[in-house]
């Protein structure tokens, strides 16, 4: 017989199975021994009262094991001379749609303006040489797409899109630690998810599918609106199905849909900055005890939220145990993320500070039009290089001077590579944003006291957190006016992260397959 149960344990407690077992026993009445395997189907922590429990999950074996079935079982078949369907962009989006045409008979062709993952590697260090930025290699662009290097978190609110466990399992399959389908909160880390972006790619080719490598899409292809195909280089890349996963900061794609007249909205999208702590800190808050997180507990995680006129300030991309990385995708931008690694064992926190900007915040600052929010971006960006004082160096300033309006004569230590210098942030953000950003510095810091500490630091600024623009599409996922193009993921304004976008890819590949 298999029963699942919940339970509430001690950290130091929660891995020793004969513990689990006896506990489990005691709950149902029952024989300790009758339990002969013990699983733990869902695991969280529980941090809000002074003592810091596990709530687990528990699958219980009694007298016999049953095999239990998984979601995910894959049907890839052999797509070689069937019909091809061009995907533009190799992020999870595009993968995941990758696979699920290979599933439903159809033969995936990516085209990917960065590299291989291998590659891209190599750029990324050569970028914390040099100093320079390659425009189509960097952290933002690539295979795996703006999430390969990032902590890899798989967690999202939306649940309603699609299959959260399919997607979890599908990265199992290809590689991923099975924990991340126990976790609460899983996440790959970036020490390991090249390496799943990587086995994804051999299936894809293993099944017939393509994935070309920097081959940047240069034009849509349009007849009688009805899409045929895109132009990358010197080539035409034909099918009466294209599948549009470039990315929030492709601004080339949108400026080339544009002028072939493909309608597009604005949306609203955040702005901010990326906010580093001593991890001893956030741990000593978010476990309610000065020792910090000991020894069977992970580092802790944060999520803020709060209400600004109207307007949300939230913490994003929260990376315990992290590093905070460098992001921009030209030369002449300053633009700043946060990744971890699996054990997420430095000694920092990171995470984004950001806030909501829409149409009337941008029109009350100068902006207009279609790209009003890319406009502001890239002024942000390039201000925050000046500030810098180029190459790759951010802007910086300590958390209480943000607050008090002063300037930073020392700065704590930081994780971020490239350097640090000091900067009078508060001058030059936006006088709105940079009211919300203290206002709801100032709220969290309430909400966990020694939040706001001179050990913490600001670095500026934080602006890809989504796409500033809309693509819009029909509840096929079909764009409303041309027929055959399917705008997909983050960069068409319909995810938020790697599970929400490889959800957003397998449905637009089903609608195809339809």
């Amino acid at each position: 017989m298999y029963k699942e149960i919940q339970i509430r344990i001690k950290p130091e407690a929660a891995g020793e199975e004969n513990t689990l077992k006896r506990l489990a026993a005691r709950q149902e009445g029952i024989q300790w021994e009758r339990i002969v395997r013990v699983d733990v189907v869902r695991r969280s922590i529980d941090a809000r009262q002074r003592e810091v429990v596990f709530n687990l999950t528990l699958g219980l074996h009694i007298d016999q094991v049953e095999e239990r079935e998984q979601v995910f079982i894959p049907h890839y078949q052999d797509v070689g001379g069937k019909e091809e369907v061009v995907i533009v962009g190799a992020g999870p989006a595009g993968l995941f749609a990758a696979l699920r045409l290979i599933e439903l008979g159809y033969r995936p062709v990516i085209l990917e303006r960065g590299k291989a993952v291998e590659d891209r590697k190599k750029d990324l260090n050569r970028l914390y040489k040099t100093g320079c930025v390659d425009e189509n290699s960097n952290f933002g662009f690539g295979e795996g797409g703006a999430g390969t290097f990032s902590d890899g978190k798989l967690y999202t609110r939306s649940v309603k899109r699609g299959n959260v466990r399919r997607a979890v399992e599908i990265l199992v399959f290809h590689g991923a630690n099975p924990r991340i389908l126990v976790d609460a909160h899983p996440h790959v880390g970036t020490d390991k998810l090249p390496g799943v972006i990587v086995n994804i790619r051999k299936t894809i080719e293993k099944y017939g599918g393509e994935i070309h490598f920097s081959t940047c899409v240069s034009d849509i292809l349009i007849r009688n609106r009805q899409v045929y195909g895109v132009v990358a280089g010197e080539r035409e890349f034909l099918s009466r199905h294209v599948i549009l996963a470039t990315g929030h900061s492709a601004r080339d794609i949108y400026r080339m849909l544009h002028r072939r007249l493909v309608r597009m909205e604005p949306k609203d999208f955040a702005v901010g900055l990326r906010l580093e702590h001593p991890q001893h800190d956030i741990d000593c808050i978010q476990y309610h005890n000065k020792a910090g997180r000991g020894q069977w507990l992970p580092a802790a995680e944060y999520n803020f939220v709060t209400n600004i006129d109207g307007r949300g300030v939230y913490s994003f991309c929260m990376c315990p145990g992290g590093v905070v990385v460098p992001a921009a995708t030209s030369q002449g931008q300053q633009v700043v993320n946060g990744m971890s690694s699996s054990s997420r064992n430095t000694p920092w926190a990171n995470s984004a500070i950001v806030t909501a900007i829409g149409k009337n915040e941008l029109e009350s600052m100068g902006y207009q039009g279609l790209f009003a929010g890319m406009d502001f971006q890239d002024v942000l960006e390039r201000k925050a290089w000046e500030e810098g004082g180029g190459g790759l160096y951010a802007p910086a300033q300590v958390l209480t001077d943000f607050l008090e309006r002063k300037h930073s004569q020392a700065l704590p230590s930081s994780s971020y590579k490239p350097g640090i210098k000091s900067s009078l942030i508060h001058e030059w953000l936006p006088a709105l944003v940079y009211y919300r950003l203290a206002s709801g510095l100032n709220h969290f810091g309430k909400k966990a006291p020694g939040f706001v500490s001179a050990h913490a630091l600001l670095l500026g600024v934080e602006t890809r957190t989504s796409s500033p623009l809309r693509i819009p599409r029909t509840d096929q996922c079909r764009h409303p006016e041309i027929t055959g193009l399917y705008p997909c993921g983050e960069g068409a304004g319909y995810a938020g992260g790697i599970i929400s976008a490889a959800m957003d890819g397998e449905k637009c590949a089903e609608y195809i397959g339809a």
